[in-house]
């Protein structure tokens, strides 16, 4: 019984033997960068000593930081090509999970969407002339190719896709994110980033 016990011991760890560090950031279990640690279905990519996350479109976006204590990690919204207003996936269509992988989009993300089409503003999104968005077209660099565009802002909630943050040539074709946004918080204090989480293992 006692050999069984170490058997089932070792199978567990094995399963479960923690990554490598990939440039700065450490990969905790169940996160997995190769075959021979973490969980499979938790893929993750080290590419160069930078850590990425791979969407379901083939698209590689940077992870800045990751809590497994909160089962989260934080990706870096595609940069915005210089004087233009279209965000680096657009091709992709945006960002875009797997559903079958046990990652979504938490509903802590308010997502600023530029260069939308008259028909967006019929949805339940923010266009008005104070929406955040106009601060970041307004103050930031990498926002100036898409000022006097139609732009929008909405919090990622449970009512909305949790795979998704969608664009198109004919809808948006820029957008960028902030993590735990809070009302009336200056541009200079955001927080960029596109929150993730995952169902722990069973």
């Amino acid at each position: 019984m006692m050999f069984l016990f170490l058997i089932l011991v070792t199978h567990v760890s094995e399963a479960y033997n923690t990554c490598p560090k990939c440039g700065s950031i450490d990969v905790p279990s169940p996160l997995s960068t190769d075959d021979n640690c973490g969980d499979p279905r938790y893929k993750v990519y080290c590419n160069n000593g930078i850590l990425e996350f791979l969407s379901a479109t083939g698209f590689y976006y940077k992870i800045l930081s990751i809590n497994p204590s909160a089962y989260k990690l934080i990706i870096s919204p595609p940069p915005i090509q210089k004087d233009t207003c279209y965000s680096s996936d657009l091709s992709s269509g945006g960002l875009k999970l797997d559903e079958n992988l046990p990652f979504n989009i938490s509903t802590h993300n308010t997502v600023m969407l530029f260069n939308c089409s008259e028909h967006i503003i019929r949805s339940p999104l923010n266009c008005s002339s104070i929406s955040f968005c106009r601060q970041f077209e307004n103050k930031v660099e990498e926002g100036l190719g898409c000022k006097n565009t139609l732009c929008c802002h909405y919090l990622k909630d449970s009512a909305m896709t949790s795979h998704m943050i969608r664009l198109r040539v004919g809808g948006c074709t820029a957008y960028t994110s902030m993590v735990d946004m809070k009302l009336g918080s200056s541009f200079d204090s955001w927080t960029y980033g596109i929150e993730l989480q995952w169902v722990p293992p069973n």
